[in-house]
């Protein structure tokens, strides 16, 4: 796939990684981003896009917009951007939860304008456009989220791109995306975070690379987070149902000393983080 114009909104991490695999792969002939004017201005450093542009500006050119904002400001922007854009126009995302932002947004874009939620399973606990790597969504998995009103081509094109940037795509229902992703993604960061904040400044000196393994996504922005957190809430407390029953557990084997219940307990982690490893 390969367009004039490719709009990045929010040149960070993921939508300079975007902007990066896609000149080095030469998918478009032009690339602009769209974000605070230090962000761009890092951006055209890093040779990640050709020029920064404000957002109605992205949309009356573009060929496919990219956006890649927080989950709490996406909907608004990609409403924002569709009054500008030309007939035949694509616009997706990266965000971490789709079900809120496909409703919010799929009846309400001008005729011949399609978008189709996308999320990337591709990241870091870094911010910025510093961090950004061309290959960042080689052979990693992007899900993509239609509904039964999505149009046919704009999926087949959304598809296209992301394989075109070194990803294999999966469809999921956005429903359904939210719900895995709160046991895969969200409350991994939710638990890692509860860890890092239990610990006493006393024995920060204390701690090894198991705590420091375990609590990486700690360091994620905490805005980001919470806004993700908040989205998709109903999901993640389930989530965090399933998981406060797996510690009840693992206290009460420790409370009757029983030895046998917590290797099994642990059996089914190591038998589970292997499984992992293996796919």
């Amino acid at each position: 796939m390969r367009v004039t114009t490719l709009a990045i909104v929010g040149v960070g991490l993921l939508g300079g990684s975007i902007a990066l695999a896609a000149r080095r792969r030469q998918l478009a002939a032009r690339v602009v981003g769209v974000d605070h004017p230090s962000a761009c201005a890092q951006a055209l450093r890093l040779e990640l896009i050709d020029e920064a542009v404000e957002l109605g500006g992205a949309a009356a050119t573009a060929d496919l917009l990219v956006f890649c904002t927080p989950v709490d400001c996406l909907a608004a922007q990609i409403l924002a951007a569709a009054p500008w854009c030309r007939a035949g126009c694509l616009l997706t995302d990266v965000g971490s939860t789709k079900a809120e932002i496909v409703r919010s947004v799929e009846d309400r874009l001008p005729p011949g304008v399609t978008f189709v939620g996308s999320h990337p399973l591709a990241g870091s606990e870094k911010n910025g456009s510093e961090h950004a790597r061309a290959a960042l969504f080689h052979r990693r998995q992007v899900i993509v989220t239609p509904t039964p009103r999505t149009d046919a081509v704009s999926l087949e094109r959304v598809t296209t791109f992301w394989q075109a940037l070194g990803a294999t795509v999966r469809m999921m229902d956005p429903e359904a995306h939210d719900r895995a992703l709160a046991l895969t993604s969200h409350l991994p960061h939710l638990a890692a975070s509860a860890l890092a904040g239990v610990l006493p400044p006393e024995l920060f000196s204390l701690t090894a690379t198991g705590f420091r393994d375990t609590t990486r996504l700690a360091a994620s922005n905490p805005a980001l987070w919470s806004a993700i957190l908040h989205a998709n809430a109903a999901a993640v407390l389930e989530a965090l149902a399933r998981y406060s029953e797996q510690l009840h557990r693992f206290r009460a084997a420790l409370e009757a000393k029983d030895r046998a219940a917590l290797e099994t307990l642990l059996g089914q982690g190591k038998q589970n983080k292997d499984a992992l490893s293996d796919s």
